[in-house]
């Protein structure tokens, strides 16, 4: 069984090898209490998903990463232009040494890319998509971070020569375990960013998370049901990582939960494969954190181990 990979998209897209520049422009979280430093998600700590290269070897994130309050009306509260273009430049370099790149794509990663108001998204935008040569704008955000405004914003910039993506965080479509994982929002929630995404003809990704505390092969299978009848373009396939310090970190310690072993998440990783519509794309099969960020090694394993023993399930699954 073979599905329909972004590295494939990627390469017949452009003919040159692409990557994505990962930013964070000190976008904060509807779903925190103060700024960046209170706990949103029960899954989420301080990182709030940024690039692996922004950090140093020891884990921490150099000076022109480390965002202080910018003090400026409705940005951001970690906003700093000169720190994006220093982290622009830093993961181009990083991207041509490391993996020879050509072609480049713009990457609100960290945080909510849309949690400011639209003139301000504009500027920030703006001046990171004018520090280097990009074929591509891709930000991430929540479902309770888009409305109709921010939308046509994301689709100005979309022209025949130059795509626009949207990633969207589900994680799941049962509002039960969002509650219980403190998301702050609901599928229904989703559902109302997505079509305002769809009406205007941006490319999505949906991000799901497998293996999330009270959920089995009966969420699972609903879940992708789900993204079938709705078909982004793509999805990101995540397992549940538990970095130390949040919520969730807490109640692993209090063996209230236990986060899937790699084998598990193989089992439910071929199970979606094999379900989901193959004209979704399939950005991510697995996320890792830091060793920094993580106390021993539960729920932790290599990506190359995985995807290794994914390509021989898959094999296996045909014959």
């Amino acid at each position: 069984m073979n599905f329909r990979s972004y590295g494939s998209y990627l390469t017949e897209k452009y003919g040159k090898r692409a990557y994505r520049v990962g930013v964070d422009a000190g976008f904060s979280c509807p779903n925190r209490e103060n700024g960046r430093s209170g706990f949103g998600c029960a899954f989420c700590d301080e990182a709030g998903s940024r690039a692996a290269y922004i950090r140093n070897d020891n884990g921490s994130y150099p000076e022109s990463a480390a965002f202080k309050p910018c003090g400026l009306p409705g940005y951001p509260p970690g906003y700093s232009a000169e720190a994006v273009r220093s982290q622009i430049d830093r993961g181009i370099a990083f991207l041509r040494r490391r993996y020879r790149a050509e072609v480049f794509l713009l990457y609100f990663q960290a945080y909510s890319g849309t949690y400011a108001p639209p003139e301000i998204l504009k500027r920030i935008y703006d001046d990171a998509l004018a520090a280097a040569s990009f074929s591509e704008l891709i930000v991430s955000t929540r479902p309770d971070c888009l409305d109709g405004e921010k939308a046509d914003l994301l689709a100005s910039y979309r022209r025949p020569d130059f795509d626009v993506w949207c990633e969207t965080g589900l994680q799941t479509v049962h509002d039960k375990t969002l509650l219980a994982v403190r998301r702050g929002h609901t599928y229904a929630d989703f559902l109302k960013s997505y079509r305002l995404l769809k009406e205007r003809n941006i490319k999505t990704a949906v991000h799901l998370i497998f293996g999330l505390p009270g959920e089995g092969r009966r969420e699972l299978t609903q879940t992708i049901d789900e993204i079938n009848r709705l078909k982004p373009d793509a999805v990101k396939i995540h397992n549940l990582q538990i970095p130390i310090g949040t919520p969730m970190f807490e109640a692993l310690k209090r063996g209230e939960i236990q986060p899937y072993t790699m084998e598990e998440h193989l089992e439910n990783t071929v199970f979606a494969l094999k379900r989901l519509n193959p004209e979704i794309m399939i950005m991510r099969l697995t996320c890792d954190i830091a060793k920094s960020q993580r106390e021993n090694n539960e729920g932790y394993f290599k990506k190359a181990v995985f995807l290794n023993q994914l390509k021989k399930r898959l094999e296996e699954s045909v014959d």
